[in-house]
């Protein structure tokens, strides 16, 4: 058995961007045909643009989904994925939080590396990614001989512990796709965190989405978190400069600290 962490690049996405493309360039050609009025040949050439542009946003994100899959040459998501785990640390007996495991591959990834401690993976598994779910995860956690995880279904903006539960939490490009304050999402995990607990949390920190992160960062040291620091990931650390750029990730970075 093998471990199959999926991509983060849904299939989906990219077959019905397609699907919509053939459909503006089918209603193109049909136009095109009975061009007996100003106003289907109008109709005809706004079909040829949409179809255009669907086609080469068809292609952009056929490009990430080689990119990003375990199987390709560049494993990008996989690069990331060991880079975020390499940071993750716990003592025997210690237990880990990863909020939004998707297909489990952060979980087992720190999990393996830290074989006396425990972990819990949630995540809400929903329609967005529909190819991950809880047996994915359960599966590929076998796959890989790991038995110190366990998966659960949750909403990461109300995660179901008690306060200070856990003593790491992390989690990889999952708040940014939430709708909502993420700073209050961030906020949500911090609480299940002990105190003296780490916090290994790597995202795409968008100004628009997040807020001012530095006046975040200051009102956590104010509250008595040490060592709390964002480093910049898209800067060749986790991901090439040129890259992050078309890829529209360059605002990656992790929030690391201590509660």
């Amino acid at each position: 058995m093998k471990a199959d962490y999926k991509n983060w690049m849904p299939r989906g996405l990219i077959y019905g961007n397609a699907g919509v493309s053939s459909v503006f360039l089918a209603v193109g050609l049909l136009c095109r045909k009975k061009k007996e009025s100003r106003a289907l040949r109008l109709l005809s050439s706004l079909s040829f643009v949409g179809a255009g542009v669907g086609l080469l946003s068809s292609a952009y994100l056929l490009m990430l989904y080689r990119i990003f899959s375990y199987n390709g040459k560049r494993k990008l998501a996989k690069h990331i994925i060991d880079g975020v785990a390499s940071r993750i640390k716990l003592p025997t007996g210690g237990k880990g939080l990863d909020v939004g495991c998707g297909s489990g591959a952060l979980t087992i990834a720190a999990a393996k590396r830290n074989p006396e401690a425990s972990f819990v993976g949630v995540d809400r598994w929903g329609q967005e990614y529909a190819s991950f779910s809880q047996k994915l995860c359960e599966d590929n956690a076998r796959a890989e001989g790991v038995k110190n995880v366990r998966f659960l279904r949750a909403d990461a903006r109300e995660l179901p512990f008690p306060n200070e539960s856990f003593d790491l939490v992390t989690s990889n490009y999952v708040y940014h796709n939430i709708p909502g304050d993420r700073q209050a999402l961030l906020r949500e995990s911090l609480r299940v965190l002990k105190k003296g607990g780490r916090f290994v949390i790597h995202d795409i920190f968008y100004p628009s989405a997040y807020g001012d992160m530095q006046a975040f960062l200051k009102s956590l040291q104010d509250e008595g978190y040490a060592e709390v620091r964002l480093i910049p990931t898209a800067d060749g650390l986790f991901v090439k400069k040129c890259e992050a750029r078309w890829m529209m990730i360059a605002d990656s970075a992790l929030l690391m600290g201590i509660k």
